[in-house]
């Protein structure tokens, strides 16, 4: 039955993303299509009540708000003010009216350090919660993110984890031509990390990626994902900043809408 579901859920958030970031005349949709197979199962299928969430990568604000839309923690009129005047969605989640938001972010690198203190302080006082952290691969060129890094390893905080959407892309072009840096994996299990790669865009590989465990370590997954993933501009850097034009809208909104009729 979860096939079925899940395959519907997610092409309605498709839809709902697509029409929010088209109505707000709002770019980062590249950066949210990423990442929104990973935020929709996660927040589905693997957290439980007591656990924690923190969007690191605030730039994807648009795929944290349409997947509380999905389960009803927001509704459908309160996302058309996304990133309007006066919204309580802005276009990176910060203030009051977001349901279960922690932390406000959107200035990179500041996620990592804030799972991590809230692990350690779920350590101490002995609640059984997990803290789940999701980043980009670009902002780990960010030296807090390898401090908190650092923090977790030593502290032995497996109840970490923090999910690294590696698409390759990020403001000023690849991350591979920016900083020689292709793959994140071999320099985070350096600092003694547990590492899970997976497909960012199975939806059975990345339940099973983020409800492993590993004793006294923080598990970071590295999920492949492509930027823009089922766009026109799919893996192209246009896919990060540029909003989409009316004939581009109704194009992906009918192939979205007839994969969905399928």
């Amino acid at each position: 039955m979860w096939e079925e579901e899940k395959q519907t859920l997610l092409q309605n958030a498709k839809l709902r993303l697509l029409q929010m970031h088209f109505e707000a005349n709002a770019g980062h949709l590249g950066g949210n299509l990423s990442c929104l197979d990973i935020m929709m199962t996660l927040h589905h299928r693997v957290m439980r009540p007591e656990d924690r969430f923190i969007l690191s990568k605030g730039h994807a604000a648009g795929a944290l708000y349409v997947t509380l839309w999905s389960l009803g923690k927001i509704s459908d009129a309160k996302l058309k003010t996304f990133s309007a005047d006066d919204t309580l969605l802005p276009g990176h989640p910060s203030g009051v009216g977001i349901p279960d938001l922690l932390f406000a972010t959107g200035s990179l690198g500041h996620g990592p350090s804030l799972a991590a203190g809230l692990a350690l302080a779920a350590k101490h006082k002995g609640t059984n919660h997990t803290v789940y952290c999701l980043c980009s691969d670009g902002e780990w060129q960010e030296g807090s993110c390898w401090e908190a890094l650092t923090f977790a390893v030593h502290n032995r905080l497996d109840n970490l984890v923090i999910i690294i959407d590696q698409n390759g892309l990020q403001g000023y072009g690849r991350t591979e031509d920016i900083i020689s840096c292709s793959d994140l994996s071999p320099r985070i299990a350096a600092f003694g990390a547990a590492i899970e790669r997976i497909d960012g865009h199975d939806l059975p590989a990345i339940e099973t990626g983020l409800t492993l465990r590993h004793a006294a370590r923080p598990l970071v997954v590295i999920a492949e994902t492509v930027k823009g993933k089922g766009l026109y501009n799919a893996g192209l850097m246009e896919s990060h900043y540029l909003p989409l034009t009316d004939e581009q809208y109704e194009a992906e909104r009918a192939r979205l809408a007839g994969e969905r009729a399928r």
